[in-house]
């Protein structure tokens, strides 16, 4: 297993006396941690540190999401920033545009273990902001129960032909949606939206940063919403994706797209099938990469001791555990390190780790806002009917130019 290089505290022992050496070698250490809890896993890390650490004590700071990165940027922006936060990695432009979180870097070797496209999440300017810490990627989730009750047989449509084809079976003969397909004006539309842009070979940004929604790509995914309105769930504005679960347990949608977590969410009566986002016209099956990141904080003074807690808290076996443990999509390539039997080799998490590597990332732009609104308009345009596929593509075009 990879063992990071140990930072060391260099000014403290040069002190006149054991007690002024002491007392310069006091760090404490300001982490806020968003969610509203310690996980098991980090906790043991953090304790950890503190005893190979002598001198250094971390205060962590667990709050709820509604608030705490909204916390942690108005405290930097005040001048009283903490050390460290675990923020949403969409926050680290605006961060790092405002000069309140240093960069990181990464050793070759580490850049090396983590999984295709991961450290793109935290990529600006072509430097990493961030170190990432919980990683998620989605798949088509399929009610066998529904689907069969419509005479068709339940298997994964590979394709997004496929998946209209069984959207329309299942709406034309039962009582349930083919499909369930967030609309509301929430995040996790344009999350859904980008889960099938991705499996079509669309981008959000160019390789330069240049807006490249305006695409062909993008057409052809809006036109499969526009082909799936007659088949989704009554009044799909009105719906975020983490609503469609009991959607799905009502028996009310036969298929949805959600994270890793949906398997434990649905009922243990329901034969559930989870299999990858079918593809479109102009690319293979993909889906989108979120990341949650350790951010660290500029003008504290401890910058370089916070950088070494957050590589120790998301490296090696210390974020196994936490993969593990929290069921979450891995972050590293653990079989890299000599872990023989990682636990993502059980089902069904092969079907999340397929589409890592034709992935693309969670755009990160400074106001995630004006971004979301991009494709709220855009999806809830074709919903309600408010322009032809390509002029809601164009005018989703120009709104992106504006975005910051």
């Amino acid at each position: 297993m990879t063992q990071l290089k140990t930072l060391t505290l260099s000014a403290a022992m040069l002190c006149g006396s054991a007690l002024g050496a002491m007392a310069q070698d006091a760090i404490e250490l300001q982490f806020i941690m968003c969610g509203g809890e310690v996980r098991p896993a980090d906790q043991a890390v953090i304790d950890q540190f503190q005893i190979d650490n002598p001198g250094v004590t971390v205060n962590m700071e667990a709050v709820p999401w509604g608030t705490c990165q909204d916390k942690s940027m108005q405290l930097a922006a005040a001048g009283d920033p903490v050390d460290v936060a675990y923020m949403g990695s969409r926050t680290l432009r605006q961060l790092a545009n405002n000069d309140l979180i240093v960069p990181v870097t990464f050793a070759p070797e580490e850049e090396a273990l983590y999984q295709p496209g991961v450290l793109k999440t935290v990529t600006v300017g072509g430097q990493y902001w961030g170190i990432p810490h919980a990683f998620s990627t989605k798949a088509l989730y399929i009610n066998c129960n529904v689907v069969e009750a419509a005479g068709a047989e339940c298997v994964a449509p590979a394709t997004w032909e496929e998946m209209i084809a069984l959207a329309k079976t299942v709406t034309d003969n039962t009582d349930a949606a083919g499909i369930g397909i967030a609309g509301k004006d929430f995040d996790n539309t344009m999350h859904m939206f980008l889960d099938f842009l991705y499996s079509n070979g669309g981008v959000v940004f160019d390789a330069d940063g240049n807006p490249a929604i305006d695409s062909q790509q993008t057409r052809e995914t809006l036109q499969l919403y526009a082909d799936l309105l007659p088949y989704m769930q009554s009044g799909p504005t009105e719906w975020e994706r983490d609503q469609m679960k009991d959607l799905f347990n009502d028996g009310q949608i036969a298929m949805y797209v959600t994270g890793p977590w949906g398997k434990g969410q649905h009922n243990a009566e329901i034969n559930q099938l989870i299999v990858p986002i079918p593809h479109g016209p102009s690319g293979p099956s993909g889906t989108i990469l979120i990341t949650d990141s350790l951010a660290v904080f500029k003008g504290t003074g401890n910058e370089e001791m916070a950088i070494k807690l957050a590589k120790a808290l998301t490296s090696g076996q210390a974020q196994y555990d936490l993969d593990s443990s929290w069921g979450l999509t891995p972050i590293l390539q653990y079989e890299k390190m000599g872990i023989a039997e990682p636990y993502y080799l059980a089902d069904p998490w092969p079907v999340f780790v397929a589409g890592i590597s034709t992935g693309g990332p969670e755009p990160l732009v400074e106001n995630f806002k004006d971004l979301q609104a991009v494709f709220t308009n855009m999806v809830q345009g074709t919903m309600l009917g408010e322009g032809t596929v390509d002029e809601l593509v164009t005018q989703a075009g120009v709104e992106l130019a504006e975005v910051k």
